[in-house]
């Protein structure tokens, strides 16, 4: 847990943004340059470095606009962390809960958005593996941006992989045995979609 004020190497922690299964998101100041970025502190610090460097370098290979950019990734203080660029908006998780279904229009720009980014990863070999509103930024121009590739991996890996991967609503059948293919990316961009239209998940909806 990083504090207020605390610093790593020329980053100046402002705040937490957000805590997941893999690692802990803060707002940070490079005070080098007086920029604000997002540090993500990943949990299991003791993990080979190699396996650490596995989210940036995967970050590294599919750059696009749609895509939460990475700068750098160091380690200061025996403390290894990702500096992404700071994305101010909510994720589309908060957006629904807090308005419900989406705009018909609206919807279907989020969904090519969020297309954009997945068929460049994709193009790249790489399958995120964990698509779903939560892990999707929507800035105040609804520009959307694609975030936490820390479940990823290159195709070759994902399809002949063991390890159970991913939040159960949004998962394809084949993750649920620990396998993950492009169409399981599709799969979760379908539910997604599916809540963007409605505000609720499928399984959440009346029997018709």
């Amino acid at each position: 847990m990083l504090f207020r004020g605390q610093t790593l190497g020329k980053y100046k922690i402002i705040a937490p943004l957000g805590s997941g299964g893999f690692g802990t998101v803060y707002l940070a100041q490079d005070t080098w340059i007086d920029k604000k970025v997002a540090i993500k502190v990943p949990h299991r610090q003791g993990l080979d470095f190699g396996e650490l460097l596995r989210e940036p370098r995967l970050l590294a290979s599919v750059s696009h606009p749609n895509i939460v950019a990475i700068t750098t990734a160091e380690k200061q203080d025996n403390i290894f962390f990702i500096v992404m660029e700071y994305v101010h908006g909510e994720t589309l998780e908060n957006v629904i809960a807090a308005r419900g279904a989406l705009e018909l229009n609206r919807a279907l720009d989020f969904t090519c958005q969020i297309c954009n980014a997945v068929d460049h990863a994709h193009r790249q070999g790489v399958i995120h593996r964990d698509l779903r509103p939560a892990n999707v930024l929507v800035t105040e121009h609804d520009m959307l941006k694609v975030a936490d590739f820390g479940t990823s991996r290159f195709l070759e890996i994902a399809a002949h992989g063991t390890t159970v991967i991913g939040s159960p609503p949004y998962m394809a059948p084949e993750q649920f045995h620990g396998k993950a293919v492009f169409a399981s990316d599709l799969y979760s961009l379908g539910v997604t979609m599916y809540q963007m239209l409605t505000g609720v998940l499928p399984y959440d909806a009346p029997a018709p």
